[in-house]
This record gives structure tokens, C-alpha cells and sequence, in this order.
């Protein structure tokens, strides 16, 4: 008996999975293509057709059509005023008044419009003496379109929270395979370290710059063993880490060279991904140009914008950098940014035949 109910549990639960997977499936699959707003509106207008149906037999089609087109079109501009415009720049920074205020209007409008349309509609056109009155319709108009606005702003909300936390388990799941793969690739620190410390005190005392250049690498190391556990990182760190890199590879070059890093005085007191710009540095650094006529150029600039952070890199190149067959540290830069900054973000890349550029804004959760 036991057995029995055992099977029949397990049956329960993979059968529940399987559910679960299709609609995922099936809400992953609308979401993409926007089949989600059409479907809406297409259960929307036919309920509205079918509770209309009086004015088709005794206003005629035309008339039909336009109750249609204007009743919709207006609760479309309400709805999509709010889901584009009022709710992204206003109610997610918590300007509520402001945002009530853009919703307020709109809803207004609304009824105002409409309650003018049914007067014409039903009042001249169908000869309806009581519907003659322009506030005939007002509660009407009003508790309409107060329920479909509630019930799409419910159901933007609802999908923002599914891409959230589908958002949340891809970064989670991108962090474990990135924790795998390096755990697989990497030396045992404390053999490594222990290394380092023996060449550092194997180089003679005044050969200075090699022993500089070899703590460099020992701090770079013990950055990213040790301290880019976490989601976020200090500003500082990630500069003292960018700024060994650049003093690394300076060391390579001569003087048909030339690399400028600055980084304005206000870079300071708030948190950023780990590593998350090391990749634009390092592209500038693997696809800079080797001129022997003219000076190579580097430009590293670390700023502010309105809304947060900037970062600029700019290398001189000789062969147009084709991203198509190669750039995998482009791709992985550019989805790591999706899934850290989604929406706070904005990359732009520019290409010529002698230079490659590159600018990223990033909206930062605390202020600079």
C-alpha cells in the first residue's frame, strides 16, 4: 500500500514538473516575440465587439468600427503611456507624485474623450435621449478604464518579477560555471604565491623595477583569487587593480608608445561588478596598432556621467578587429553586462580602419 502511494506521489510530482517546464516554455516563448500583448489585445477587443453587438444592428458597421478603433485605441495610449513612460522613469526611482499625477491625467483624458464619443454615438446616431447628457457615462467610462489599467500594470509587473528571477538564476548559474572553469584551471594559490616570494627575493635588491613589476603581479593575482568572490567590489580596488594591468603592460613597451590611464578624483565611495571592465582594457592592449612612422596610442579615462559611471578606452590599430570571427571576450563583456546591469547599462563600440573605441555607462545603485 505504501509502495502504492509512494508511486503514485512521484508520478504526481514529475507530472507537475513537466507542467511547470511548458510554461515556462510557453511564458519564455510569448515574451520573446510580444505574443503576450497581442494576445491581450485580441481578447480584449472581441469581448468589447461582443458586449457591442447592439450598436453593429442598429448603428451599422461603420459605426461598430469606430467604437472599436476610438474605445481601444484610448485604453491602449492610457495603458501604454503608463507601461513605457510613467512607471520605468518614475514610480522604479519613487518620484510617486509625479508618477500619480502622469497616471491621473491620462485616465482623465480618457473618460473625457470617450464620454464625448458616446454621447455622439448614442445619443444622435442611435437617438437615445437620456445619453444626450456628457457625463452620462462618466462611472462607466471611469471604472473601465481604472480595470484595465490595474490589470495591465498587474501583469507587467508580474512579468517584470518572472524575468527577475529568471534573470537572477542565469546569473547565479553563469557564476557557477564560472567558479567551475576557473577552479579547473587554476594553480593552487598558496603554491603560487609562495613562488612569487621566492623569485621576488631571488632578484637583486637593486634591480628595483623587476621587483616592482613582479609585486604588481603578486597584488593582480591576489585580487582576483581572493577578493572577487562577492557580487560587488569598491571602486578602489577595481582602479588599483586596473592601473597594475596598465603598469604591466607599459613595462613591454618602448617609446613609439605612448598610455594614458586617468581617473577623475570623484571615483570613489560606491560599489562595481568585479572585473567588468578588464576586458575593454584588455582588447585596447591585444589590438593596439605597431606603427613604426607615427605613435601607438592607448587612452584609459575613467569619469563620471549623469547618471552614474563612465569608462573610455581607445586604441590606435593597424587591421580593421573583425568581431565575427573572433572578440569572444567582447561577447562574454557585452552578456555578463546584460545580466549584471540589465537596463542600466549602455555600451558603444566604434570602429575605424586606424582606431577602436569604447564607452560604458554604467547606472550606478548608490549615488556618486
Amino acid at each position: 500500500m505504501t509502495y502504492g502511494k509512494e508511486f503514485l506521489m512521484k508520478c504526481f510530482f514529475r507530472g507537475l514538473h513537466r507542467s511547470l517546464k511548458e510554461v515556462i516554455f510557453i511564458m519564455n516563448y510569448l515574451f520573446r516575440y510580444k505574443l503576450d500583448h497581442i494576445f491581450f489585445w485580441v481578447l480584449t477587443v472581441f469581448f468589447h465587439g461582443f458586449i457591442r453587438i447592439e450598436l453593429l444592428e442598429k448603428g451599422g458597421l461603420p459605426y461598430f468600427i469606430l467604437e472599436l478603433i476610438i474605445r481601444n485605441g484610448l485604453l491602449a495610449v492610457v495603458i501604454y503611456v503608463n507601461l513605457l513612460f510613467v512607471i520605468p522613469r518614475y514610480y522604479s526611482r519613487s518620484k510617486y507624485s509625479v508618477g500619480v499625477c502622469l497616471t491621473v491625467l491620462p485616465v482623465f483624458a480618457y473618460v473625457a474623450f470617450k464620454n464625448a464619443h458616446d454621447m455622439y454615438t448614442y445619443g444622435y446616431v442611435l437617438n437615445v435621449e437620456e445619453q444626450r447628457n456628457f457625463f452620462y457615462g462618466t462611472f462607466y467610462n471611469l471604472s473601465i478604464v481604472l480595470f484595465y489599467l490595474t490589470f495591465s500594470v498587474t501583469l507587467y509587473l508580474s512579468k517584470q518579477w518572472y524575468l527577475q528571477q529568471r534573470r537572477i538564476r542565469e546569473i547565479e548559474l553563469e557564476k557557477l560555471n564560472t567558479e567551475l572553469a576557473y577552479l579547473k584551471a587554476q594553480i593552487n594559490p598558496h603554491f603560487l604565491f609562495n613562488s612569487i616570494n621566492t623569485i621576488f627575493f631571488q632578484i637583486d635588491k637593486q634591480n628595483a623595477t623587476a621587483r616592482h613589476t613582479l609585486s604588481r603581479f603578486s597584488d593582480m593575482l591576489r585580487y582576483q583569487l581572493y577578493e572577487c568572490n562577492g557580487m560587488e567590489i569598491p571602486i578602489e580596488k577595481e582602479l588599483t587593480y586596473l592601473k597594475n594591468y596598465v603598469e604591466l603592460q607599459r613595462v613591454r613597451m618602448d617609446d613609439n608608445y605612448r598610455v594614458e590611464f586617468t581617473a577623475d578624483q570623484a571615483i570613489r565611495d560606491f560599489s562595481i561588478a568585479p572585473l567588468v571592465m578588464i576586458p575593454f582594457v584588455e582588447n585596447a592592449f591585444k589590438h593596439i596598432s605597431h606603427f613604426t612612422d607615427k605613435l601607438n596610442r592607448i587612452e584609459i579615462h575613467l569619469g563620471q556621467h549623469s547618471q552614474g559611471f563612465r569608462l573610455e578606452v581607445f586604441n590606435t590599430c593597424q587591421v580593421r578587429y573583425d568581431r565575427a570571427n573572433g572578440g569572444i571576450g567582447l561577447r562574454n563583456a557585452k552578456r555578463r553586462l546584460e545580466l549584471l546591469y540589465p537596463g542600466r547599462h549602455e555600451l558603444t563600440i566604434s570602429e575605424a580602419p586606424d582606431f577602436f573605441s569604447v564607452t560604458l555607462k554604467l547606472q550606478l545603485t548608490a549615488s556618486l
